[in-house]
């Protein structure tokens, strides 16, 4: 693990070093008692969160090796046993329609006010993990739970929250296990990401939202295995135990978005039996999952075209029926994915996109989904529209136990069946919307839109994850070249005039173009395959 930067000042609370510059009202968010309860979830869980990092690590490599995933023989006695998770708290009972977004102070008003059931709250992929965004973050939340949150944009104008009884409910989403915060350290070692968002969120808001009944909860990123889901329940267990909170109080909706997580969906729902929530179906963080762990197991399991892959492929569907089959039968919500698009000025092209999302969640609701996401307010009403068409006043359809639902090994991993291919426009595509979310991520932005489309770091990733397994497999695109490094970097190199032409010498110059689209090559054109590639940029963050 790395140490903190080199030149960045350190101050000791308790037995937590924190780096770099102080922020604005930084001491609000780092008290000595908060920064203690950090270091007691580090002491006791880092050890093991390194442990199912390595195990990561064995699994991929079993599957690199065999071109193989199933069901697990050793939980079978989970699937067929008799249980479900815990009681759904009423605050989380109606979510039929979610909206996502980072948590600056802009977009924690708007998303509050916005009209969706529920915000997420997002410290993860639609965050870019700043010192101010880390920081920001919580300051936003404290202070929206506390009514004391406005902001005025720089026109002048005010955002202000409303009243208490029309606000969605917050779900937070800390980072994921795989990340580290470069300016915590214990003992020379930096605390995990998902350890300083989830704890410092639960040490400033817990209480109070449990007072309320509105939290605290929440979404839980990257899973691999139900493992992985016992040490997030572990956490829980102590940190409610240490602030004196009420055991279960804590709930949790789990993103199936790994392939092998989605083999051990019944096992994650039981492992946090009494924190559970549901899970969520994703997108392209689950495609991301297949490249990363299949990306040399041959032919089959080369993806076409990320704009190609839909949620109707047999695969994907065969992923999200299974999905909303486990969290019925076990008394969970089942949540739908992503409507990215953001709303245009551009009637023709607003329109054509609207019936897109308009059946993309009608689709969701008719499969026995309790809700979906957005990631603009001006989706809420269709999703709300498709959701309140098979509703009614119901706030779930948890009822509908999809018994008809049979999913096999091979279907889930029928990643052929799509009848698409990789083409040069899907090449360009992964380059340019890569390049782009890139410059802004490291300029501190994560969510950022990119051709009409609000895209966050799992964009990137599957971007980027494509182009190496294009390469490696030496995939033909439709106009009978070969996909080599040469031709990516020859792409890359035309997207990259373009983007000057674009925006200007001046502002290309000083925009971070360069440094995108040079950390870009680097990691899809590495011998060996990254991980993530949040990991080797984040040094590159303030």
């Amino acid at each position: 693990m790395a140490d903190a930067a080199p030149g960045s000042t350190s101050r000791p609370s308790a037995s937590v070093e924190v780096h770099g510059t102080p922020l604005p009202r930084e001491e609000e968010v780092l008290t000595p008692e908060a920064l203690e309860f950090l270091s007691e979830l580090h002491r006791r869980f880092t050890p093991v969160r390194d442990d199912l990092l390595a195990a990561r690590a064995a699994r991929r490599a079993e599957i690199a090796r065999t071109g193989a995933l199933d069901f697990l023989p050793e939980t079978a006695r989970v699937r067929e046993a008799e249980w479900t998770v815990a009681p759904t708290p009423p605050a989380l009972l109606d979510r039929r329609v979610e909206i996502t977004g980072p948590t600056d102070r802009k977009m924690t008003v708007n998303a509050l006010n916005s009209g969706a059931r529920v915000w997420l709250a997002d410290f993860e992929d639609a965050s870019s993990p700043t010192r101010a965004n880390v920081i920001g973050g919580q300051l936003s939340m404290a202070d929206a739970f506390r009514r004391r949150l406005d902001f005025t944009d720089e026109r002048g104008k005010r955002y202000a929250l409303r009243p208490d009884d029309e606000l969605a409910v917050v779900v937070m989403r800390p980072r994921g296990w795989h990340l580290d915060e470069k300016h915590l350290t214990v003992d020379g070692r930096r605390i995990p990401g998902a350890l300083v968002d989830f704890g410092l969120y639960l040490f400033h808001n817990g209480r109070l939202l449990a007072e309320q009944g509105r939290g605290p909860y929440f979404y839980l990123a990257k899973l691999e295995s139900h493992a992985e889901a016992r040490l997030w329940n572990d956490v829980f267990l102590t940190a409610q135990e240490l602030l004196g909170m009420e055991r279960g109080t804590i709930r949790a909706t789990v993103l199936i978005e790994t392939i092998t997580a989605a083999f051990e969906m019944e096992e994650i729902l039981y492992e946090l039996r009494e924190h559970a929530a549901g899970l969520n179906a994703g997108r392209w963080d689950y495609l991301f999952s297949i490249v990363k762990n299949f990306r040399d197991a041959g032919e089959r399991f080369v993806l076409p075209d990320r704009n190609a892959v839909t949620m109707t492929a047999p695969f994907m569907r065969a992923y999200t029926e299974l999905l909303v089959r486990t969290c019925h039968k076990r008394g969970a919500h089942a949540i739908g994915g992503m409507a990215a698009f953001i709303p245009s000025k551009d009637e023709e092209v607003n329109a054509a996109a609207m019936e897109k999302v308009r059946a993309d969640k009608d689709r969701e609701a008719g499969d026995g989904f309790d809700g979906s996401w957005v990631a603009h307010p001006g989706l809420v009403p269709v999703a709300r529209a498709s959701f309140d068409a098979v509703l009614g006043d119901r706030p779930h359809q948890r009822e509908r136990l999809r018994e008809d639902v049979r999913v096999t090994a091979e279907q889930l991993l029928a990643i052929d069946s799509t009848g698409a291919h990789p083409t040069l426009a899907g090449l360009r595509n992964a380059v340019q919307v890569g390049t782009r979310y890139l410059r802004s991520w490291l300029a501190g932005r994560g969510a950022v839109a990119v051709f009409d489309l609000m895209e966050d770091v799992a964009t990137a990733e599957i971007s980027r994850s494509q182009l190496w397994q294009w390469i490696d497999a030496r995939v033909v695109l439709d106009d009978g070249r070969t996909v080599t490094a040469d031709l990516v970097r020859e792409v890359a190199a035309e997207e990259l005039t373009a983007i000057e032409a674009e925006v200007g010498a001046e502002e290309f110059a000083a925009g971070g173009w360069r440094r995108a689209h040079e950390l870009l090559l680097e990691i899809a054109l590495a011998e060996e395959y990254v991980d993530f590639l949040t990991i080797p940029a984040y040094e590159l963050l303030d």
